[in-house]
């Protein structure tokens, strides 16, 4: 992982160069420079370990995600607002399966670092409601869940809503 410097420094560097190819009738080098600098861009705002960890998370690979997510040395200080608060939901959706209390403090302090998608909020808050409903705290897990539904505007966390709320009657 590079640090953000040397990320807008590379930027920088493949952008004057693709100036340099355009003044020199190398069209096709120029574009090709233009493109590596958006990627630097893009890698700058989106953090490359958080995105192959997704992928590794989208194999059902638990272990291989938190290994992933364990390079990125202080968190805190490499990441953004908002890749922090992806890589507590991250860490919570891995910790879900060994450690219910570490679970409940990474997806709370996902939620208050904030995520972009409505859907990752809807899932965060879903499986937040999930853990409570395991820690007989019905009250709290019924309000997140009414919170997770308005999030879910596309029906895709419906079924497993339905089944937490099944659970929440039986309690």
């Amino acid at each position: 992982m590079f640090p953000k410097v040397i990320k807008l420094i590379l930027s920088m560097i493949s952008l004057g160069y693709a100036i340099y190819q355009f003044t020199d009738n190398y069209i096709g080098n120029g574009v090709l420079f233009v493109i590596l600098s958006g990627m630097f861009i893009l890698v700058y705002f989106k953090n490359e370990i958080i995105f192959l960890s997704f992928l590794r998370l989208r194999k059902q690979d638990f272990v291989g995600t938190e290994k992933w997510l364990n390079r990125i040395p202080n968190v805190e200080k490499n990441l953004v607002r908002k890749q922090q608060g992806y890589y507590n939901y991250l860490m919570g959706i891995i910790q879900s399966q060994k450690n219910l209390t570490q679970a409940e403090k990474y997806f709370k302090a996902s939620l208050k670092l904030g995520l972009s998608m409505n859907h990752d909020l809807a899932m965060a808050k879903m499986s937040l409601a999930g853990i409570y409903m395991q820690k007989r705290r019905k009250r709290e897990a019924k309000q997140l869940l009414t919170e997770a539904k308005k999030l879910d505007k596309h029906g895709m966390l419906a079924g497993q809503m339905k089944m937490i709320q099944q659970q929440m009657k039986k309690i």
